[in-house]
């Protein structure tokens, strides 16, 4: 096994060694969209936006899941805190959640 599949450039998406089947999947480093996109500050007023940063269970999704770098991981965190104690998002999930218990 040579070290250059582990070195090489993590943004590609491609299939390693065998045939379809039996290929290691290499996957796409995400990028953080407010970086993409050069968006300055998150506001709790945002809704929509923020909604993609939490779960249908009321939970703030984790940066491996979201894509966001530390920094906006920080701003958002602290835009659903702001929006929850405003009554914009629940803290908790509807009551399917509260029901499979």
């Amino acid at each position: 096994m040579s070290d250059e599949r582990y070195r090489g450039n993590r943004e590609e998406e491609e299939y390693e060694g065998g045939d379809e089947r039996g290929g290691r999947y290499v996957r796409r480093a995400r990028v953080c969209q407010f970086c993409v996109e050069k968006i300055k500050a998150v506001d709790y007023k945002q809704v929509d936006l923020i909604r993609k940063y939490v779960t249908e269970r009321g939970k703030i999704r984790p940066r491996r899941q979201t894509g966001a770098c530390a920094k906006h991981q920080r701003i958002v965190n602290e835009a659903v805190k702001r929006a929850r104690h405003m009554a914009l998002l629940p803290y908790e999930g509807g009551n399917e959640a509260v029901a499979t218990r």
